[in-house]
């Protein structure tokens, strides 16, 4: 039987990594904090106190165990993540799973990506284009060639986004493939209208699951995590803009 001690350091070990995953993967700031502390709570947790934040979570349990802080260096959208760890947490709360499965088995989907293939995600990107500059501007000529333009431009986001991490350059450099592609196809003659081809083809880069975390933030109180959210989706969608703003004035 491990000691008191050693099983708070476990309830804060479990809480912590959850918590981190659930921000690192686009959950909003609310749920972290309800499934931390129903964590802790069905641990046998007499007290938990949290202070979550976008860029780091900080917890302490019991009044024995000293807090400690778990930063989060990164942060992208994978919700399938998000509802693992919230399965997780329902199977501990049933007593289903001990909490040292529960941590072994968060620190195995830490450890292992778990995107979709890349095709997958090449089709859902062009599925996404297409349909929807169909919707907004009602083209549907443009509709096979906005699905190939949004198709290659999450192809340039993603290589981008995998192998050269600096902040917001994959949204800047797509955008401006997307931008080229369109220019290029209305060339050619294989699109109509370059404005409906780029605002489809965008369309799977909009920072979409940001901004509405970040609302969802603030009305719920979070006035630091919510605003600090939405200018990290602003400054995302503003790279966007700037990459098609730079292609239309040169070409």
């Amino acid at each position: 039987m491990p000691s008191s001690k050693e099983r708070d350091q476990l309830i804060l070990h479990t809480a912590l990594t959850a918590g981190r995953i659930m921000i690192e993967n686009g959950s909003e700031i609310e749920r972290v904090e309800d499934t931390m502390t129903r964590i802790a709570t069905n641990a046998g947790a007499q007290t938990s106190q949290l202070f979550v934040m976008i860029t780091g979570i900080l917890m302490a349990i019991n009044g024995e165990v000293g807090a400690q802080i778990q930063p989060v260096k990164r942060r992208t959208f994978d919700l399938e993540k998000i509802a693992v760890v919230n399965d997780l947490s329902r199977k501990f709360a049933e007593q289903a799973i001990t909490l040292q499965e529960f941590a072994d088995r968060l620190d195995h989907l830490d450890a292992v990506s778990k995107y979709f293939p890349f095709w997958v995600q090449l089709l859902a990107a062009a599925l996404v284009s297409g349909p929807l500059e169909v919707v907004f501007r009602h083209n549907l000529p443009d509709f096979w060639i906005t699905c190939l333009v949004g198709m290659l431009g999450w192809l340039v986001y993603y290589a981008l986004s995998k192998y050269i991490r600096i902040r917001f350059l994959s949204e800047f450099a797509a955008s401006a493939v997307i931008g080229v592609l369109a220019v290029l196809s209305h060339h050619l003659g294989l699109g109509n209208n370059v404005d409906d081809i780029i605002i489809g083809s965008v369309m799977p880069l909009v920072p979409g699951v940001p901004i509405t975390n970040s609302v969802r933030d603030i009305l719920a109180g979070n006035l630091v995590s919510g605003p600090a959210r939405g200018i990290e989706a602003l400054v995302s969608a503003a790279a966007i803009g700037f990459g098609i703003a730079m292609v239309l004035q040169f070409l």
